[in-house]
């Protein structure tokens, strides 16, 4: 006949093993609906994935039909082609923030199933502490005059030792556990971040689509849809940016007289982040080949980035909103100068830098920003031959804001230097 003590330990193994049968049964079931969120989350992936091809599609569509079109009709493309662009990025918006929801259900079934697991580890634990607080009382000639037999005793000081190990093994159990439910909170946090950044996302775009659509209707009411207009109206527009790039120049040679080099920052990548995620360059700075039949100065000033309508634009380095304003008066073509909306900040080492072309502002002036914070999204605005965004470094001592007729608002002027003096290598 058994003793209490064995008893008790045959029972709490019995009750061990049915609560491990409810637990994994609850796994389970747990286990497919996590499933079920990670095959709805790969079917969004590959939608996304579609999105993207149809992009690019897009983006040849557009070249090919550009070298047998008209200027007018050229531009007529242009703005079909943002049009549509903007609505895959609404589509993938959507599908994003579809995606985000699935992984932020999935993750909270991991916490919900890790803390189930920590407290019946915990349980576990108590039971096994008490047990062996009970035995940890009997010392081992207790147990051998007990026993009826030398096998007897051995095998309860091996139950002793087994219980031992047991707790260790619980403890250890629990501390991985609570190491990984640490792990899902913050990639909780995560998601939940990216989820309200595509939220502002989607609402800004939806915004920049309905700018768009009025733009296009004005544009084709104004040119009457014949090229000989558009043609007087552009012709018009190249005039007054020379006047102005004219003014710019004679300007900035002067301010360059009191350059001093040695107050600027030490030469080296990382100074500055970019201002776009995965960025592609589209124009370098100094006497590009564009640069030389395009602007007056022959030189451009900065670095353009590829970035299709409505991308986001980030701060390239901590600073303060010094301005944000729009030089063009108005939406059409023809109408629009310089740098169009555009946000300048000034950094403490000395450094400033300018974000143009933007079809949205996300910041005011007299803000502070952070490394990455979202300035606004990308655009066409300003003197510009299609969306992309326009980033110039300059020596912030040199800055000048002036208003340039027929610009409108206020146009920086400053010595400026090459961007990837400061930029990370690509």
């Amino acid at each position: 006949m058994m003793n209490g003590a064995i008893k008790n330990l045959v029972v709490f193994i019995l009750l061990s093993l049915l609560v491990f049968s409810f637990a994994a049964a609850q796994s389970t079931n747990q286990n497919n609906s996590v499933e079920e969120l990670r095959s709805l989350i790969d079917e969004k992936n590959e939608e996304l994935q579609e999105i993207l091809r149809q992009r690019e599609v897009l983006e040849k569509e557009l070249e090919e039909t550009n070298k047998q079109s008209t200027a007018l009709q050229r531009e007529i493309n242009t703005i079909n082609h943002n049009i549509n662009q903007l609505n895959l990025s609404i589509k993938a918006n959507r599908l994003i923030l579809e995606k985000l929801e699935l992984e932020i259900s999935a993750i909270e079934s991991d916490i919900g199933r890790a803390e189930n697991n920590i407290g019946k580890i915990k349980e576990t634990i108590v039971k096994l502490f008490v047990e062996l607080q009970q035995r940890d009382n009997e010392n081992l000639l207790i147990i051998l005059f007990r026993n009826q037999s030398l096998a007897g005793s051995v095998s309860e000081a091996q139950t002793i030792a087994n219980l031992n190990n047991g707790l260790a093994s619980e403890v250890n159990k629990l501390t991985a556990t609570k190491t990984n439910l640490s792990v899902q909170l913050e990639d909780l946090t995560r998601k939940k971040q990216e989820r309200q950044i595509e939220k502002l996302n989607l609402t800004n775009r939806q915004a920049i689509l309905t700018e768009q659509q009025s733009g296009k209707q004005q544009f084709l009411t104004l040119t009457k849809n014949q090229e000989q207009i558009y043609q007087q109206q552009i012709a018009e527009l190249d005039k007054k940016q020379e006047e102005i790039s004219a003014v710019i120049e004679k300007i900035e040679q002067e301010l360059r007289a009191s350059f001093d080099p040695s107050l600027l920052p030490l030469k080296r990548p990382g100074v500055l982040a970019f201002p776009v995620e995965r960025p592609f360059i589209t124009q370098e700075y100094g006497p590009t080949a564009f640069a030389q039949y395009a602007y007056r100065t022959k030189f451009h000033n900065g670095v353009d980035f590829r970035a299709p309508l409505g991308t986001p634009i980030f701060a390239a380095l901590d600073g303060i909103v010094k301005w944000s304003d729009n030089n063009d008066r108005g939406t059409s073509r023809w109408t629009k100068y310089q740098y169009g909306k555009y946000v300048f900040i000034e950094h403490e080492n000395n450094l400033s830098t300018l974000y143009a072309h933007l079809s949205r502002f996300a910041v005011q002036k007299g803000q502070s920003v952070k490394r990455g914070d979202l300035l606004g999204y990308s655009g066409n605005t300003g003197y510009s031959y299609g969306p992309h965004i326009h980033f110039t470094v300059y020596w912030s001592p040199s800055i000048q804001l002036k208003t340039i007729l027929p610009a409108a608002g206020l146009v920086p002027l400053g010595v400026t230097m090459n961007p990837f003096d400061y930029l990370p290598k690509i």
